[in-house]
């Protein structure tokens, strides 16, 4: 072999060697991120391992397929206190259609409040204040295909605000539990966020531009935008397994798993459990959050709710959880889901 044909053939040999040890992560790479927020605090008290367990109205968020197993209309409403003044707003209701299905409706609302505009020539503000939020709205439909298997499906709109300008988006969950022969566990699977890319637009972008400024006599002030990149949706695929366990008489424990592969961040894993005393009244919850996820910044979560049912038409559960964060702070949220 020739000297330059071995040299290039080094060459591609430590070029491959290289790049194989190059570990491209793409964490932070999203648009709408607020879509990976847990909604409900039941749901977060057992550490988001929560998408086969899904079977009240908090599954329009976690697993479409779980408002199958919901018998009569419920609304949820929580409030999350987020870290920097964030705040997490839900609303939902599931309504059954007897044999055709049942169907819900969903409302995500993000707020990060009133900021001060600064500038270079005003770093203190400059007066005027600007505020960003983000929106969801979503469409959600499931029924049983056997009594032992479901399937659903969410479409939402996702709107995301800061000053003058937006972005907009469309996407779609799927989602199915599968209950098991074997000693009652249940298997789920879904799909969330699948969906259109965002970019961002509006009046923020629009600058006065000229074409050429070396030529004289041109249009100088010529309007323009700034064009912006297209950011994909927080894509998640999760599938979970979970099993109750009733070890004495009206108390049960419920464990569950779940896996999570994002479209920005590495896999993780979920854990968490629910105990259940006094038939079905009050509950103890807790849990742990990406589990074998490198700089992962959750971790423990922990949850109490009661339930009520002696309102005759009306019965209500009440929820609270608390999770856990090594630098932004803890976070606390609150629900109520009212059953008609």
């Amino acid at each position: 072999m020739k000297p330059k044909g071995l040299i290039l053939l080094i060459a591609l040999a430590v070029i491959q060697h290289t790049a194989s040890g190059i570990e491209v992560k793409k964490t932070g790479t999203t648009g709408a991120k607020f879509l990976s927020i847990g909604i409900g605090p039941r749901a977060n008290a057992m550490g988001g391992a929560f998408t086969s367990v899904a079977n009240d109205a908090s599954a329009l968020y976690w697993n479409p397929a779980g408002i199958a197993l919901v018998n009569e209309v419920q609304t949820l409403f929580t409030y999350s206190k987020l870290f920097a003044d964030i705040k997490l707003n839900y609303f939902g209701v599931v309504v059954p259609a007897n044999e055709i299905g049942k169907f819900g409706f969903s409302v995500t609302a993000l707020s990060a409040g009133e900021m001060d505009v600064t500038t270079e020539d005003y770093p203190e503000g400059t007066g005027e204040t600007f505020s960003a939020a983000s929106y969801s709205f979503s469409l959600s439909y499931a029924r049983r295909i056997t009594d032992h298997f479901m399937v659903g499906v969410n479409a939402k709109y996702i709107r995301e605000d800061i000053f003058n300008s937006s972005a907009n988006g469309i996407c779609f969950d799927i989602g199915t539990i599968f209950t098991t022969p074997f000693y009652g566990v249940r298997f789920s699977s879904s799909i969330s966020n699948y969906g259109t890319k965002m970019k961002i637009s509006g009046d923020d972008l629009l600058v006065r531009h000229d074409p050429d400024p070396q030529r004289a006599g041109n249009n100088e002030t010529i309007d323009a935008n700034y064009a912006t990149d297209e950011f994909e949706l927080p894509l998640r695929l999760q599938i979970g397994i979970s099993r109750d366990f009733m070890f004495v008489e009206n108390q049960r424990f419920t464990i569950a798993i779940d896996a999570a592969h994002p479209n920005d961040n590495a896999q993780y894993v979920n854990f968490g459990g629910e105990l259940a005393l006094m038939g079905e009244i009050i509950f103890l919850r807790g849990g742990y959050k990406t589990l074998f996820l490198k700089d992962s910044q959750e971790g423990l979560s922990l949850g109490i709710g009661l339930n009520y049912t002696g309102l005759g038409y009306l019965g209500f559960t009440m929820d609270y959880s608390y999770q856990k964060y090594d630098y932004l702070g803890d976070t606390h949220s609150f629900g109520i889901i009212l059953r008609f």
